[in-house]
């Protein structure tokens, strides 16, 4: 491990993140990003997880590397699996700035069969020693392991900087979860120092923490490792026949019995305004999807998308301003505690407390309601939409309801517990626009 003199950032709430530059510029990221998301059914029947919009204008994967580019992390590699073209299509368009002659890079890593032409990616693990060639080219100090598809806002450096002060092989970054949700989670525990004692991943019966019954230390999916370390578990897993090659289920499970494996609290590493609770969301069910969609629109939503001190990147097609017509009173186009992406044209319909992506058309008498409605949707006259999900390029003929009677909508659509509807335009008979 590289010496490292703390003590030119002063005390820890003195620091400066981006001072840690030396740190994060001598680091690579690997982005686990291949992944389908079944439990988002059919929204994901033409695209990866990470691919799926979200917050009116983004990919759920904007998050993931607008950390890296604002922490200072700008050497990225993007494994890809599952139908990823749409992915490799966003990649391509919207995160091609960063300058390969400073070294900055964002590089798409599909999967190629590299070490055996009889399989694809078989686990996270084997994600990243399918690619150690590339990695190595790099030359960096350190790796991050991410994951694709959650929605946060983290500062990698002060990550990259406890991990060097405890003087860890491998650090892993944690949230505190309610303990009933903690078996969908990899669950540690720890001791004083914040070394990780134990570790399970997806436990029945999950272990509390000290002090806190109700609640358990979960793993966000982020980890760093020095880049020799990982190096050498990687080989080690591979030549394991009896292995997974995965990080929750070998890797980490074996690290935390003979290396130094540290856990950081998210609180220590995230982006948040004061007084606000760390934000972290795995959005990967419906409901969950839904609802912090929904989360956004309120008047002080805990997610932040307008500090303009850690933006969000992404890339969107170029449209006019939002347009709202005609102020008759039986007629009028608004929206009221929503949020209404470029292209929208609100012509005579009320929208509220609802999220449009981009080039949704909603026509006169219609009401949206509760909805999240993704881009270059057309809703005809007289429609209702409540509480839906209506994915891209879907067209709701005139006087379509949905949201109303859920027994009708089941027989067309996909509606959850909690009467949430999905619709796509395979649902409704059409087929534009599916695959983007």
């Amino acid at each position: 491990m590289t010496d490292f003199d703390e003590s030119s950032f002063g005390s820890r709430n003195e620091r400066d993140p981006r001072l840690v530059s030396h740190l994060t510029r001598n680091t690579f990221a690997m982005v686990l990003a291949g992944g389908r998301g079944s439990r988002l059914r059919e929204l994901t029947d033409w695209r990866s997880k990470p691919a799926v919009p979200f917050g009116g204008k983004f990919r759920i994967i904007d998050f993931t590397l607008s950390n890296c580019v604002n922490s200072g992390v700008r050497r990225v590699g993007v494994a890809t699996q599952y139908k990823s073209q749409s992915l490799i299509r966003h990649l391509q368009l919207g995160w091609s700035f960063l300058d390969g002659r400073l070294g900055e890079f964002i590089e798409i890593m599909p999967a190629q069969q590299q070490v055996d032409e009889s399989h694809w990616y078989q686990g996270t693990a084997d994600a990243v020693f399918q690619n150690l060639r590339e990695i190595r080219h790099a030359n960096p100090e350190y790796v991050l392991i991410l994951s694709g598809d959650h929605i946060y806002r983290m500062d990698y450096g002060r990550l990259l900087l406890g991990h060097v002060e405890s003087k860890a092989d491998m650090t892993v970054a944690c949230i505190e979860v309610p303990l009933k949700d903690a078996s969908e989670f990899g669950v540690m525990a720890v001791n004083d120092e914040g070394r990780v004692v134990e570790f399970q991943e997806k436990p029945a019966n999950p272990p509390p923490m000290p002090g806190n019954p109700d609640m358990a230390l979960a793993s966000m999916g982020v980890y760093v490792f020095n880049a020799r370390f990982l190096f050498e578990q990687l080989n080690r897993d591979a030549d394991d026949p009896k292995s997974n090659h995965d990080f929750g289920k070998n890797i980490i499970p074996h690290c935390v019995k003979r290396y130094r494996t540290f856990a950081q609290n998210f609180s220590e590493s995230c982006v948040q305004e004061p007084g606000k609770p760390p934000y972290w969301r795995d959005v990967g069910t419906l409901d969950a999807y839904w609802s912090a969609n929904m989360d956004l629109v309120e008047v002080t939503p805990d997610l932040n998308l307008y500090d303009e001190n850690w933006p969000i990147w992404t890339w969107q097609e170029q449209r006019p301003p939002a347009k709202f017509v005609f102020d008759d009173e039986t007629r009028r186009g608004s929206a009221v505690d929503s949020t209404v992406s470029g292209g929208c044209i609100i012509s005579g319909a009320t929208v509220r407390h609802s999220m449009l992506f981009s080039g949704v058309h909603v026509h006169s008498y219609s009401l949206v309601e509760d909805s999240v409605v993704l881009p270059n949707v057309q809703i005809d006259r007289h429609c209702i939409v409540k509480k839906c999900i209506l994915d891209r390029g879907c067209h709701l003929p005139e006087g379509t309801q949905i949201g109303v009677d859920h027994e009708a909508d089941r027989k067309r659509f996909h509606v959850t517990e909690t009467g949430i509807t999905l619709v796509t335009p395979a649902m409704l008979g059409q087929l534009k626009d599916t695959i983007r």
